[in-house]
């Protein structure tokens, strides 16, 4: 087995198509040829997170955050990050970080609070816009059938509960813009036309390569007529943060101890009570505050999160109860779901949960 084996996996689970454009994801140290010996997975990648794979013969370190994030112009050990980098490829230990390609999946950071704290009906609270794709081809009708199959198998036609949809347009079609032509097989003076039907089908946009390969490779015709376009409708198993119901309702004062003892923190900052009960809760792990308002509009009485400002408390608004939990805290559950999600992927090599406690964060 070797490093892009491991990674294949994980971008099944948080494909980095839906990484946010400011996040550096992906492998960041290392060769994804490199023959595998262990994957440690942790939070954060620190020189002691390094220290332990080598310990325990890992060369591979799944972080959920990236330690490489701003660029690097220089790597001499002056600091935290160059340490770690220098460490990490002295020992030829590969780094791979997942971030917010996994804050944006359906099954990611916010799908573990939302169990952490036993929340159902639990939905994407801000869909990720652009993220489906349509094309539109020409295939003669005897091939129709073949082609949609084909399209089906590589991931096509399914979004969200939705598999295998396509529709179907017979008629005379167009080929290379020009309605006149006559789609050709083979060599020239080897030409015929044929009725041809119009396939049209929609897939997630981390599929497109895939999509056009499969279309290349199953048409017939030597040069293939197809547009591909973005659609406006939102995912609605892509995006930020989620919401989900108690099953029943709450005091404030319940809520509150709810969250210091299922997401293991001995704070939680907080805004004013609204002397209310809470049955519908948002979470967004890591800093939140831009969800504020969409956790408002969509209803929910309170709103977990971390990294909330002074400022942010006021908006509030008497309308919401914010709960800042701190950023560790919100997402410290997430190496345990990597793990899980490997180990049952990769039933004949060791996946091993980092041991070392990576929050920068104290508390007196």
């Amino acid at each position: 087995m070797i490093v892009q084996d491991v990674i294949n996996h994980l971008e099944a689970l948080a494909p980095l198509a839906y990484a946010e454009d400011f996040d550096n994801v992906g492998l960041l140290v290392g060769d994804k040829n490199t023959k595998l010996t262990g994957v440690l997975v942790t939070l954060d990648t620190l020189e002691a997170v390094v220290d332990e794979a080598i310990e325990a013969n890992c060369n591979l370190i799944i972080s959920f955050h990236p330690i490489i994030f701003k660029g690097l112009k220089k790597i001499t050990g002056k600091n935290y990050v160059e340490r770690t980098v220098l460490k990490a490829i002295k020992n030829d230990i590969a780094i791979y970080a997942i971030h917010t390609a996994l804050d944006n999946s359906i099954q990611g950071v916010n799908y573990m609070i939302c169990n952490q704290l036993q929340l159902k009906n639990k939905r994407i609270l801000i869909p990720q816009n652009e993220t489906i794709k349509k094309l539109t081809t020409y295939v003669p009708k005897n091939e129709a059938n073949a082609l949609r199959e084909a399209l089906f198998n590589a991931g096509a036609g399914a979004i969200g509960n939705y598999t295998n949809c396509s529709f179907n347009v017979d008629g005379v079609g167009t080929f290379n813009g020009n309605e006149n032509s006559n789609p050709t097989i083979g060599e020239a003076g080897k030409n015929h036309s044929e009725a041809e039907t119009k396939i049209t089908i929609t897939f997630e946009k981390h599929l497109e390569n895939k999509i056009l390969n499969t279309l290349l490779k199953t048409h017939s015709y030597e040069e293939v007529a197809y547009e591909i376009i973005t659609i406006e409708n939102k995912n609605q198993n892509i995006g930020m943060g989620m919401i989900g119901e108690f099953s029943e309702a709450l005091t404030e004062n319940d809520f509150l101890n709810h969250i210091k003892l299922k997401m293991n923190t001995p704070f939680v900052r907080h805004s004013s009570f609204l002397n209310k009960k809470i049955k519908k809760v948002a979470v967004l792990g890591g800093s939140g505050s831009f969800a504020i308002g969409t956790a408002q509009a969509a209803g929910a009485d309170a709103f977990i999160t971390a990294d909330l400002k002074y400022h942010d408390f006021f908006m509030a608004e008497n309308r919401i109860l914010l709960a800042d939990i701190g950023h560790y805290e919100s997402e410290q559950y997430t190496k345990n779901l990597l793990v899980a999600y490997l180990t049952k992927k990769i039933t004949n090599f060791a996946i091993i949960l980092s041991k070392t406690n990576t929050n920068p964060v104290k508390y007196f």
